[in-house]
């Protein structure tokens, strides 16, 4: 799976107001192939009262699919698509589409954005 915790995202489809909203993962599930991210697909739940806890209405993020969101490059701040590129048989990178130029700009390595594949 290319998207981990912490990752910035774009919401490409889903509810009206979340759709090409820029936010951050929270919690990915890998066998179900959904995330949960920050202030997306916000649902209302009331909850009844337990003993001693009142009632309440809260307010959660429920999951979407992987597939309705799309990484942002760290160099460009676009969405992009993503690939890995093993480097040296140690660890691998994300390599992102749009961002051979901005390289070249910011000077940025690929080794700063290594991923320890052991």
């Amino acid at each position: 799976m290319k998207i981990r915790t912490w990752d910035s995202v774009q919401v490409m489809s889903g509810k009206k107001k979340d759709r090409w909203v820029i936010s951050t993962v929270m919690m990915v599930d890998t066998s179900t192939n959904k995330i949960i991210v920050k202030d997306i697909n916000v649902v209302t739940r009331h909850v009844k009262k337990q003993g001693t806890n009142p009632g309440q209405i809260v307010k959660m993020e429920k999951a979407i699919h992987i597939s309705n969101v799309m990484l942002i490059c760290p160099f460009t701040e676009k969405p992009t698509r993503v690939w890995y590129v093993l480097i040296e048989n140690d660890w691998k990178t994300k390599k992102y589409r749009f961002s051979k130029i901005a390289v070249k700009e910011k000077g940025w390595k690929p080794e700063d954005y290594k991923i320890d594949t052991k």
